[in-house]
């Protein structure tokens, strides 16, 4: 290499390390559960999206290893040449039975979902409008597109409605709406009922990133959709398979119309090979778990609702979250890294999020709550809460 080379971006990691934003990662020495190993240690883990517990379950590894013996380990190929396996096509039908819709297409993650759709379905004569505080995959998605694009504010239906009455927004041939169903950061729930209201006035399309929502909301996890009784009426559905259903993947559901001109024009599906045999065998088996059985999600719900409300009555402010993303707001992001930090130091893994991933002054602990967690847990995580808590003055001396 050339003395030199790549000054600029040594320079820029350097800013990023002075202002405190330079990410650090934490290496795994044992599979994701209630409880990690990080250097040696024992912590209790509340950090992952693993929320239902299947990233270890034992019938999930039971799939990926007979896969294994009968598929290999790798398709060979991409989908549209020599590389869907018979076990595609079977997470797929499941998938759409489970989504209850017409068809769905799986990809090799949640991001590639986004970028495979949006800029296929869009183009110059048509207008995307965005809630501002969208996943980044989404963003990406749109940047790829040609269409117009408009941002209205964070879940409010009155702004997202002046948007479309705008005469450059009324007059596209298509209006795209796009949300997440559930917003990783607040862990707020979209009112995905009264933007599909709206949408109906105005012949407007709508699209959900369900990520956080898929295995969490709904009858058995089947998502916001069902959550609020949608079906029919939303025509794009993208989830993924790496956080409640606990293996890797993403997908596309919706009409059949929309999933096969995505098998023709969706670029990440047509040009990178998919799921590996294991992963989509696993995917399979957490599927059909969640559709005999909703234990889980039950299990899940309760855990959050009682971490939740623990945190609540010790004085922590929690964002008015009603998920298993439970922000614990800090306000000041070095406040935010030092809470962090004792957490760690005591056993307790909860990463601190700060700028820019959330804005100037929204600095928070983020916890993730599981299926996996027994009460014991939860109870040992909301007592180090509330000692260190105490200790740094963001709650009561007196909070119990």
């Amino acid at each position: 290499m050339r003395e030199g080379e790549f000054a600029h971006l040594a320079a820029h990691l350097d800013e990023l390390e002075a202002k405190g934003l330079r990410l650090n990662f934490r290496v795994l020495e044992g599979p994701q559960g209630a409880w990690l190993t990080i250097e040696g240690r024992r912590l209790l883990n509340l950090c992952s999206n693993n929320y239902l517990g299947l990233a270890d379950h034992p019938r999930l590894k039971e799939a990926a290893r007979a896969a294994i013996q009968t598929w290999g380990v790798g398709p060979g190929a991409v989908r549209t040449i020599a590389g869907t396996m018979s076990l595609h096509a079977e997470l797929e039908e499941k998938l759409a039975a489970f989504k209850q819709v017409e068809a769905v297409v799986a990809l090799q993650s949640g991001f590639n979902a986004n970028g495979a759709v949006i800029p296929a379905i869009t183009g110059p004569e048509d207008v995307i409008i965005s809630d501002a505080l969208n996943h980044a995959s989404i963003i990406d998605g749109v940047r790829l597109s040609k269409a117009a694009r408009r941002v209205y504010a964070h879940a409010d239906v009155d702004d997202l409605r002046r948007v479309l009455g705008e005469p450059e927004v009324s007059g596209a041939r298509q209006r795209l709406i796009i949300t997440d169903g559930v917003f990783s950061m607040d862990g707020d729930i979209a009112p995905l009922d009264e933007i599909v209201a709206v949408a109906e006035e105005h012949d407007a399309v709508v699209m959900v990133d369900d990520a956080h929502g898929e295995g969490v909301l709904g009858a058995h996890g089947r998502g916001i959709v069902d959550h609020f009784g949608l079906h029919g009426r939303c025509a794009i559905e993208v989830g993924t398979l790496s956080k409640a259903f606990g293996v890797v993947g993403g997908f596309v559901a919706g009409l059949r119309t929309l999933i096969d001109y995505i098998r023709q024009q969706g670029r990440p599906f047509l040009f990178s090979t998919g799921l590996s045999p294991a992963d989509t065998a696993a995917a399979i088996a957490a599927v059909e778990l969640l559709a005999a059985d909703d234990t889980l999600v039950r299990t899940l719900w309760a855990n959050a609702d009682a971490f939740r409300s623990g945190l609540e009555a010790l004085g922590f402010d929690t964002c008015r979250t009603r998920t298993p993303i439970i922000p614990v707001m800090l306000c000041e992001a070095e406040l935010a890294q030092t809470f962090s930090r004792r957490l760690f130091e005591e056993g307790v893994y909860a990463m601190a999020i700060g700028f820019p991933i959330v804005p100037r002054g929204k600095a928070r602990i983020r916890a993730m709550i599981s299926a996996a967690h027994s009460r014991e847990d939860l109870d040992l995580a909301l007592g180090t809460f509330a000692r260190i808590g105490r200790e740094l003055g963001v709650i009561e001396a007196s909070a119990e």
